[in-house]
């Protein structure tokens, strides 16, 4: 199957990320476009592959998909065997919800906090609308280890689309010094140490000053 994924900058790009992440536990291979974001010709570069001049794309054998949740849900109906969702019928109608909250949901987290690797300080003044999301995102994790039938460090036991969807959750709350619980810091590193993200975050740390 032949896959091609158009991202943004691997810097600053959350939703390229989840993309890439759900490819990287799909197994798939694919091969990657990467277009510079804020720049005089971005829309321009974008609208050649998409009219929705946004990413991440992914172009397949059966059309483009614009979307990081439907990128999610065709990878998961093309790899079966990857098992991208949980295998537990609760749990993964969980995870379902999970994602879908966070990719429609969070408004102020993501405007007053955005995406940037490299950025390390405090959100200062923190509003009151912004402490609510991380509080409301932070139940919603412990909601999904409540869910999980598997054990393991990952939201529902092993490595899911729920992690790949709440990956840059977890990068915006070091990166900007929030302060959480013990089961919530060691989710974090999970993600830290899982080897997907990883490279992701090399690759997007040599970007600083391009």
């Amino acid at each position: 199957m032949s896959l091609h994924l158009i991202i943004g900058d691997k810097l600053y790009s959350s939703w390229s990320l989840r993309g890439a992440l759900a490819l990287e536990l799909a197994g798939a291979t694919y091969t990657e476009e990467l277009i510079k974001l804020n720049q005089p010709d971005t829309r321009e570069q974008l609208l050649k592959h998409s009219p929705t001049a946004k990413v991440p794309l992914l172009k397949t054998a059966h059309g483009i998909i614009a979307d990081s949740l439907a990128i999610a849900e065709y990878l998961a109906e093309q790899f079966p065997d990857a098992q991208l969702w949980p295998a537990d019928v609760a749990a993964r109608a969980q995870a379902r919800s999970a994602c879908a909250q966070m990719h429609s949901g969070f408004v102020a987290m993501r405007s007053n906090m955005p995406f940037d690797l490299s950025h390390d300080a405090m959100l200062s003044p923190m509003s009151a609308e912004v402490q609510t999301d991380i509080d409301r995102m932070l139940a919603l994790w412990a909601e999904c280890r409540a869910a999980a039938s598997e054990s393991g460090p990952f939201l529902f036991g092993r490595a899911t689309l729920a992690d790949a969807f709440f990956a840059p959750i977890a990068v915006r709350l070091r990166t900007y010094q929030v302060n959480v619980g013990d089961e919530d810091e060691a989710y974090i590193n999970t993600i830290y140490q899982w080897p997907a993200f990883k490279a992701w975050q090399q690759a997007g740390l040599q970007e600083v000053g391009q």
